[in-house]
């Protein structure tokens, strides 16, 4: 049953960042683990290798609401090098679908509401804003220091695509947001390749070549401090194993998938999200994605064991409740990770802890 979403999708980006988070995160009522943390994730040892990716969690507040609630594994939304406004209002909506979001359904239009029921799917259209370094950098050390035994925090970062810019000022800027990342105390570190909401930015991780540039210079900046990459869904398994190939080269893991992008209109026909027209284009995410997520672990599994690839594997997408957890897990993934699920259930990995 859903419950009130700790993220209010009916306040507007700042007014949740400012008075968030809501429903039980508010309570401060701490879960207690029942045993010593056992699990691996990156070379610490977390209660249950479960928690809440690059999104939901906009600053501090939400982290500690998540690390109180049982959640192990927090992403701090995704940082950048400089401030960057959010879309405007709304930027959640719940869409009308009962079925799983094959790539030749999203290439007709979703119809969105505001009325949130199951099986629960919803687009947002936030376009990754962020908050300037010197604010960041300070609210990232307090949201460390919220994680309990056996939980851990993840810094999410990507670079900034602006106008005329060449493709080595990119990749310049990439770098600074990995080194601005890695002055704070995060112990890990995830590189956002993928945001199908972003307008001309685009999907990075589908230019390998790019990607291979990036994460080049992001080890260079970093050292050995683990990392993660976070890509969509990729249709062609040649570019999945080049993916793979990457990711073994520079000892970096993969967090898949972040959202399918559908056209997203209202019950009339026009553009639901107000606005630039890139925005008739936004993610999906939630269980009619669940389909993509779990068969990308599979295939990046296979490919892993094919090669001999050491690289962990982190499935995001449609986890809504503990039978979606073990589903990944039983496909392959090393952690498992849930956004729209938690958002909306934020008891969710007490849940699953109750099933083991």
């Amino acid at each position: 049953m859903l419950q009130k979403p700790f993220y209010d999708p009916q306040k507007s980006y700042e007014e949740n960042y400012e008075n968030g988070p809501f429903g039980v995160f508010q309570n401060k009522k701490l879960y207690k683990n029942s045993s010593p943390p056992k699990y691996n994730f990156h070379g610490y040892r977390v209660n249950l290798p479960f928690g809440i990716p690059a999104g939901p969690l906009l600053n501090s507040k939400f982290v500690k609401g998540a690390f109180e609630k049982g959640f192990d594994i927090a992403v701090y939304k995704t940082i950048r090098t400089r401030f960057f406004p959010c879309h405007p209002f709304p930027n959640i909506l719940s869409l009308s679908l009962t079925e799983n979001l094959t790539l030749k359904r999203a290439k007709t239009p979703l119809i969105a509401t505001s009325d949130y029921g199951e099986p629960l799917s919803i687009t947002n259209s936030f376009g990754v804003p962020s908050k300037d370094p010197s604010l960041w950098q300070e609210d990232v050390e307090k949201a460390v220091s919220y994680a309990q035994e056996g939980q851990i925090l993840v810094l999410s970062f990507m670079g900034t695509i602006k106008k005329d810019q060449t493709p080595k000022e990119f990749l310049e800027d990439f770098s600074l947001a990995a080194k601005l990342s890695n002055e704070t105390n995060a112990k890990i570190l995830e590189a956002n390749l993928s945001c199908p909401n972003i307008g001309n930015e685009g999907l990075v991780c589908y230019d390998l070549n790019m990607t291979r540039k990036i994460t080049e210079k992001i080890r260079r900046k970093i050292g050995n401090k683990p990392l993660i990459l976070k890509v969509g869904y990729y249709q062609n398994n040649s570019d999945l194993e080049e993916l793979a190939r990457i990711a073994h080269d520079y000892s970096v893991s993969i967090a898949s998938i972040n959202t399918i992008p559908g056209i997203i209109v209202n019950k009339n026909g026009s553009q639901a999200l107000p606005g630039n027209v890139a925005r008739l284009r936004s993610g999906v995410c939630g269980s009619a994605i669940k389909w993509a997520g779990i068969d990308q672990v599979k295939r990046l599994k296979t490919i892993r064991e094919k090669n001999d690839y050491k690289f962990f594997i982190e499935g995001v997408g449609g986890v809504m409740n503990p039978d979606d957890y073990h589903a990944y897990k039983n496909t392959g993934a090393d952690s498992v990770m849930s956004a729209t699920g938690s958002m909306w259930n934020p008891l969710l990995a007490q849940e699953i802890k109750e099933t083991l």
